[in-house]
Formats: C-alpha cells, structure tokens, sequence
C-alpha cells in the first residue's frame, strides 16, 4: 500500500479509547477536522489554526506534555512558531494512540497500539519514532497512566508483532482492543515468502529499518529510565533474538560459490502500476553480492522498494542500536541467553566495519577529482546510488541517531551532496541528490514515494538537528512556519511551488518531530527562538 498517498476517511477518534475508556460519540473524525483550520487563529501573519481536539477528544493526556506546551510560550517569540510547536508536539498523543490496555494471559503486561494518523495500522517504524518524540520527558514509573508506561506498552506489543512476523512491518490491532483489522486493498495482490496472516499483519513489506525501530525504541526506554529488569518479564528477548535471526537470514547473497541462485528468505510480488510498489526479479531483488557483511533490504523507510538492496542508512541505524540493546543484555546478565550480549556486540561492530569497507563511495560530481561520500544503496559488485531519501533512516538523519557525528569529513561531503541549493546547472556543479526538490514555497529533500516537485519537511526537520550553523536553522525554520497553508501542522509532502498542494497533514511522527526538534534548539539555540520568523 502506499501509505503515504492515500488518506483513509473512516471515523477514527469516534471509537478511540484512551486507557480503557471510550471517546464521547460527539469527537470529530481528524481525518477530516485536520484538513482545515479552526479558531483561535495565531496572531502571526501567517494565522495558523488551532488544530489541537478538544481535552476529551484527546487520546492520551500527559501533564508533563501540557507542562511542556505551556513553559515553551516564554521560550519562543514567534507566535507561527508557538502555534506550529502547540499543534505539533502533542499530535501522537492527541490523536494516535488509538488503544492502551493490557495482554489477555497476563495482566501486567501493557500494550500500547499507535497508529500512524490516518491509517488504523501500527508501524513498527513510526510508533517508535513516535514515542521517540517525547523521550526528553520520560522517566521512571510504575502508573499505567504515564509515559514509561506508553513506552512498555509501545515495547510489548512489538515484540508480540516480531514474534509473529520479524519480515513484515505494519501491523493490526491486538485482538485484546476488540479492534477490527483495517483493510489494506493492495496486499490483496501480495505474494510474499513467508506467508503471514492479515488478521494480524496490515503490511509485509520486509525493511531493516523496522527491526532497527524495535531496538530503537527498547534503547530509549532504557537510556531514560535505568529500568532493566522490565527487558527481563515478558517477551522481549525472544523478540530481541527473532530480530537477530531474520536480520542475519538477510545476509544472504543471491549466488552460491557454484553460480546456483540461492534461497532467498523472503520474496515480495505486487499486481501494481508503480515499481516501488514490487520487487525485481520475481520478488527477489537486485543481486546483491557476497560477504560484504552487509544487510539486505527489500524496501525503504518510505516503504519504497530498493534498487539496491544493501540500503546503507538502515545497516547504520541498525549497527548503533544493536550496540545500545547489547548494554541492556549485559544488564540482564544470567537472566539473558548465554553469549547473546557478546554477539551483539560483535555484530553491532562487523557491521559498522562493513558500512565503512562498502558504503563510502566517491562522488564524481564533488570537486576536481569527487570526494568521499555515504552511498544511499550499493549491491556489493561495484554499483552504488547516490541520493538521499525525506525518512528516517537517511544519509542526512544519521548523526541525529547516532551512527556518526556532524564533524565526520564523509558526512560533511554527503551532506553537501545531499543539499544542493541551487538547481543543477551542469555536470560541473556539486549536486549529487537527484531528489532535492526547488521552490519558492520548500526547498529540501523528497524522494520518490511522492515523486519530483514535492518536498519533504521531515528532511528539513533533520537538517535542523544535524546543523550548528545559525543562519541555516534559521532558514529551515523560516521555511517550516510559513508552509503549511495556514493548517499549522507538518505534512508529509508539499509542493515546492504551491503550498496549497500537500500530502498527509495527519501524520503524527512528523509532528513529534517537529516538537522533539524544537526542544533540542530550547537546549542548543535557544536565540533561535527569541527570533522572528515573520515574513
């Protein structure tokens, strides 16, 4: 399906339930209420709506949420910018997490479903970027109502997800909500090894990034809070491990030493009329050579297929966070299998090795004689792609999730690849990103889930966090507030000449995102905020 085209416009918030309680009947669809503003208006030029439901709409409160909404008014002067921040931050819990409850064979297991916005289906993905967007306020505790227990709720049901299909990447309401299953029409056309059942699975598309998301996810709960012995109770090593195997199985080459195609341990088909919709090669994939120590993906965080399949950004995010799970193993100790904190550890390493022997390429385009660069994919026989995709893993993201770190020289050589200012004139100009989208309205990375001329203010959101230069963030910022065709939340897309053109305007991680952006610039820039973004 391609999630991030089609908006669904079944009543959502009616049936919400926010920690075992029922919505009241009279809350509005926000697949419809978020496509148009609502009073009170910002006293900006820019007027931006007030998007927020009203409290008893709302699908989880946080006091330390409101807490933190309320603070921010002295921190940023800008009202378009208060008003983006008010509506953004809050958007997950406002509006996304559609159950809370517990396992039906154990009462102290919690489970939180998250749906990404407007589609009824949990991601593993964007559920844990979602919760990622209030990490900054999450500490320990027991209370079902709290953010810790989100998080353990947003953990459990992942692992259950892992354990019942580590390939697949978008999943159905836990049978215990009483939700009934969402219907994904373009997975009718599916034909994927392994099997799954659609009862449980919204989506199967096998991505490295999702298994990166569940170690995501448990890495951050455990950084904030110390707590463990939590990783100990339920089913998280066993989803942990589950994650090892599939990521392992997909270090297989596509020829033996003999020539002999091998057995592949997943294949996707669709009936589609779009390419990133499908795999090449009856559901193989584009070859992808031996021992490069590499992992295979078959699609991308955009849930885009790869051309190549060794999808550098994921083995990135992958290689940190399996490093960051190995300390809660090594917490664990006897509780944990036998050499399993060791392996991980060695993993995580041979990856990063891998990452640095076969994804710095050079690119032809930087210089006199190019310059090093991450490449977006490579195949181990010597092709490589050059570009960067909007989602989260990309090139631009990596030191945002901490592969690497802003001084890096290749990072600072890709970035420049990546961000091209200007149009490309000619095969002289350092331009390198074939998806850097120009406009008056946007300018910054797309991709081609929705294709030239629409870009992404995700990917300018991560040029925020990744930069130290003032006028830069000052740019992107000024770029944020004034693009959202007066409906003050972040869309997926918008097009770079009409802003009147987007994509998804309810899309709660982008959102946090926004909201976890601005927090870092409280603690890193806060002149920035003082500042005017006034047209």
């Amino acid at each position: 399906m391609a999630r991030r085209t089609t908006i669904i416009g079944a009543s959502v918030l009616a049936n919400l339930w926010a920690t075992g309680t029922a919505l009241g009947q009279n809350c509005p669809d926000y697949s419809s209420y978020s496509t148009q503003q609502h009073q009170p208006l910002s006293n900006g030029s820019y007027q931006l709506g007030y998007m927020r439901p009203d409290p008893g709409c709302r699908t989880f409160n946080l006091s330390e949420v409101e807490s933190t909404i309320t603070s921010m008014a002295g921190s940023i002067s800008d009202p378009d910018l208060y008003r983006l921040f008010l509506n953004a931050f809050p958007n997950t819990l406002d509006t996304a997490i559609r159950w809370k409850g517990v396992a039906a064979d154990n009462a102290d297991e919690e489970l939180t479903f998250v749906i990404t916005g407007d589609i009824d289906a949990m991601w593993l993905r964007d559920s844990a970027n979602q919760m990622q967007s209030y990490r900054s306020l999450l500490k320990v505790s027991t209370d079902r109502n709290s953010l810790a227990s989100l998080y353990r709720g947003v953990i459990n049901l992942q692992a259950r997800y892992l354990l019942e299909s580590p390939f697949c990447n978008s999943f159905q309401p836990p049978m215990e909500s009483g939700i009934a299953p969402a219907t994904n029409g373009a997975a009718t056309d599916d034909t994927v090894t392994p099997p799954y059942n659609s009862s449980q699975v919204f989506e199967c598309k096998y991505e490295l990034d999702s298994l990166a998301a569940f170690l995501e996810v448990s890495a951050d709960y455990y950084s904030a809070t110390g707590d463990a012995a939590f990783f100990g109770r339920f089913k998280w090593l066993s989803a942990l491990q589950a994650v090892i195997n599939t990521a392992t199985s997909m270090m297989t080459p596509t020829y033996g030493n003999n020539g002999t195609v091998l057995f592949s341990p997943y294949t996707f088909t669709r009936m589609t009329t779009r390419s990133t919709e499908t795999l090449a090669n009856n559901g193989l994939g584009s070859p992808v050579a031996a021992n490069t120590g590499l992992i295979r993906s078959a699609f991308r965080p955009s849930d885009d297929s790869t051309l190549l399949q060794l999808f550098i950004p994921a083995n990135m995010m992958f290689s940190h966070y399996l490093e960051q799970t190995a300390k809660i193993v090594d917490k664990l100790g006897a509780s944990a299998p036998q050499g399993l904190g060791a392996r991980m550890h060695a993993f995580a390493a041979e990856l990063r090795r891998a990452i640095l022997r076969h994804g710095i390429v050079t690119d032809p385009n930087a210089g006199t004689f190019g310059a090093p660069v991450y490449a977006y994919e490579v195949d181990g026989f010597g092709s490589s792609i050059i570009m960067d995709d909007a989602n989260i893993p990309s090139l631009l993201s990596a030191p945002f999730f901490g592969f690497t770190s802003i001084s890096d020289p290749v990072y600072q050589s890709t970035r420049a690849a990546i961000l091209s200012e200007t149009p490309r004139a000619g095969p002289n100009q350092y331009n390198s990103n074939p998806y850097f989208m120009h406009g008056p309205v946007i300018s910054g990375v797309g991709g081609p889930h929705q294709g030239p001329g629409y870009a992404w203010p995700m990917a300018s959101i991560v040029r925020i966090l990744t930069s130290d230069d003032d006028d830069e963030i000052a740019d992107q910022l000024q770029t944020l507030v004034s693009s959202t065709a007066g409906l003050g939340l972040i869309h997926e897309s918008i097009n770079t000449f009409d802003q009147t053109k987007w994509t998804r305007q309810w899309f709660s991680w982008a959102n946090g995102l926004f909201g976890q952006m601005i927090l870092d610039l409280k603690e890193r820039k806060p002149e920035l905020l003082k500042r005017s973004y006034q047209p």
